[in-house]
């Protein structure tokens, strides 16, 4: 059984396109551009099912068109409509730990993290010696800058200058949080 931990959101499904089982995906995440993944997860009835992929192309930068193994018809296809996509946080993190020759990368980097990858993480201060501040609910990107909302409405900027650490294995961030902000 797949757990939500091990798990985050990277899209949403839309409409069934033609009649061959395929289906429209928006894309909130660009692990699905970055990393090759063999299946994806949806959300069926609030249960985690792994769906494999037979392929895919991109329709926009932000949508892309998506054939499960298995799903050969138009009404399979909308039976998936509104299905909230996910990716195994494993593989988006052994990713981030390999560049394309195979070498390590400097794991104190964020740049390979993707937000969405951050939702569940819990917050620290670095300027209140490392106190938990919260855990990370959404992610707001609706405008131009990126925030953080934690579980109890709190935002905070997701500005790269104020991310000092992020600890993959124990799901934690650590920022240096401007005193008046929290």
């Amino acid at each position: 059984m797949i757990r939500s931990e091990e798990v985050y959101k990277i899209g949403r499904l839309g409409k069934a396109h033609g009649l061959s089982g395929e289906v429209t995906m928006q894309v909130d995440d660009d692990t699905f551009y970055r990393i090759d993944a063999d299946y994806l997860i949806l959300e069926l009835d609030g249960i985690l099912v792994p769906f494999f992929l037979e392929e895919y192309r991109f329709k926009t930068d932000d949508v892309a068109l998506i054939k499960f193994e298995g799903i050969d018809t138009q009404q399979r296809a909308r039976e998936l409509t509104g299905s909230d996509v996910f990716f195994p946080r494993r593989l988006a993190e052994e990713e981030r730990l390999e560049d394309e020759e195979g070498e390590m990368k400097d794991e104190e980097s964020s740049s390979s993290v993707s937000y969405a990858q951050l939702v569940g993480y819990t917050v620290r201060n670095a300027n209140d010696n490392n106190k938990p501040v919260g855990e990370i609910a959404y992610i707001d990107r609706q405008t131009i800058n990126t925030m953080f909302e934690l579980t109890d409405g709190t935002l905070l900027p997701a500005a790269e200058e104020l991310i000092t650490d992020i600890d993959t294995a124990t799901h934690t961030i650590t920022m240096d949080i401007p005193e008046g902000l929290l």
